[in-house]
């Protein structure tokens, strides 16, 4: 309901939709108001690429690649190019052919390119594929905890409940996700899907042997379980060799593959994409895929995705020869030198002694962007304001990515975005803080 005021119309918080209110909801609000608050804080906060690979004029070349790639390989006349750089195009997008032929390339999975759905990021990909999956009030969504807040808030805007599955120190254990389905029928309601990233998991930074990614396949088929594998961080690895995605090991296509350019190669076009080649009968009988219902729910929300968007990440696939981990050994080798400098540096200024004495300590990621410090103070909102006010670091608390009390005195760290010297002087203001807090 709503009330007249002198202004105009009141609208009250608790007549919104839940999500509206829903305290979960508010975390990234909130970093982001202290990051503008203090814009001399180093940041350990945002998972972001580093902004040192970038440069403008690469825009133009990727444009110019993929208007050339369009009129000589695919045979475009000069009007037909001009349409599908201006106008609306086709719902699931228009280079689903070379985002096909990349991830065969890279992961080495093969789909059809009918079956790929090209979205606004990979978050309008987890929007459309929890809509056209979860079909009632019955249907639970498994997710790793903790869990990256992009999921979890995509089912509470489609009030989509959710269970959640703790991680171990190699991630996911596929025991316990049959577990947890279980768990979930005898409550009468169905496990529809799990969502996890195997590789280098934001937040924790944890990764999936290959056996259990094996196991949790064989799991998946024994609970009828669908699994939402999200892939943004596979390239980046710090030691080791790269493991077959889920997707890559699926032959019962039980894995909706959800993927994004934002970590490797350009985050501002915001284009990410789904590989949903699930076949789906239809009520009149014929078969399908399921990127075709996606297609459906796609139409009425973002209709489709900017085809100017589009043309830049076709001009960068096409530049790559459609080999981004080929492509992206600069921004590996970049990463994985950053990831190893935090580990340093709390090894630095946490010899054995000492982090012992405070009860600190901390995971050693094998790859990705992101580690977990666990220390002795409660790791909140106050603590963060006060890192960043007092002793010019931010980080993000833990407790922002699980359903229990389980991060409450755990910190995430990102080492994306900085530069080697800004992660050294970065560390030295944690490490301050770290001790102080724990101390006082």
């Amino acid at each position: 309901m709503s009330v007249e005021t002198m202004s105009g119309v009141l609208l009250r918080a608790a007549d919104l939709h839940g999500s509206v209110t829903d305290p979960g909801m508010e975390s990234m609000n909130f970093l982001n108001e202290v990051v503008g608050r203090f814009p001399d804080a180093i940041s350990f906060a945002p998972g972001r690429p580093y902004e040192g690979f970038f440069e403008t004029s690469q825009v133009f070349d990727y444009l110019k690649a993929y208007t050339d790639y369009l009129e000589r390989e695919r045979g475009f006349t000069s009007a037909q190019v001009r349409t599908n750089i201006f106008q609306y195009g086709r719902t699931n997008g228009h280079i689903h052919d070379l985002i096909a032929r990349t991830v065969s390339n890279d992961e080495g999975i093969e789909v059809s390119p009918q079956s790929v759905v090209v979205t606004v990021g990979c978050q309008e990909g987890m929007l459309l594929t929890l809509r056209a999956l979860f079909a009632g009030p019955d249907d639970v969504l498994l997710v790793s905890s903790p869990c990256y807040v992009g999921i979890t808030g995509t089912a509470t805007v489609l009030d989509i409940p959710i269970h959640p599955v703790p991680e171990g120190p190699h991630g996911v254990d596929p025991a316990a996700v049959a577990a947890a389905a279980a768990e979930v029928r005898a409550q009468g309601k169905r496990p529809r899907a799990m969502y996890l990233v195997p590789d280098f998991a934001n937040p924790s930074g944890s990764s999936m042997p290959v056996e259990a990614r094996e196991e949790l396949l064989r799991v998946a088929e024994q609970e009828d379980l669908l699994l939402l594998e999200d892939n943004p961080y596979g390239f980046f690895l710090r030691e080791g060799n790269p493991r077959p995605t889920l997707k890559a090991l699926d032959r019962a296509k039980r894995v909706i593959y959800l993927g994004s350019f934002a970590k490797t190669g350009f985050p501002g076009a915001r284009v990410g994409y789904v590989l949903a080649d699930q076949p789906v009968a239809a009520l009149d009988g014929t078969v399908g895929v399921l990127a075709d219902s996606l297609s459906k729910i796609k139409s009425m929300t973002t209709v489709n995705t900017a085809a100017l968007s589009q043309a830049a990440i076709g001009g960068m696939l096409v530049l790559a020869d459609c080999k981004l981990r080929d492509a992206n050994a600069q921004a590996i080798d970049f990463y994985r030198t950053n990831l190893q400098t935090v580990l340093d540096q709390l090894e630095h200024h946490f010899p054995a002694d000492v982090r012992a004495s405070l009860g600190i300590s901390w995971n050693a990621p094998e790859g990705g962007f992101f580690l977990v410090v666990k220390v002795p103070f409660p790791a909140n909102d106050a603590a963060l304001h006060r890192a960043a006010g007092d002793y010019g670091v931010l980080w993000t608390p833990m407790s922002y990515f699980h359903h229990d009390t389980a991060g409450d005195h755990q910190l995430r760290l990102s080492c994306s975005a900085l530069d080697p010297d800004t992660i050294v002087e970065g560390m030295t203001r944690l490490a301050r803080f770290i001790k102080d807090s724990s101390a006082a």
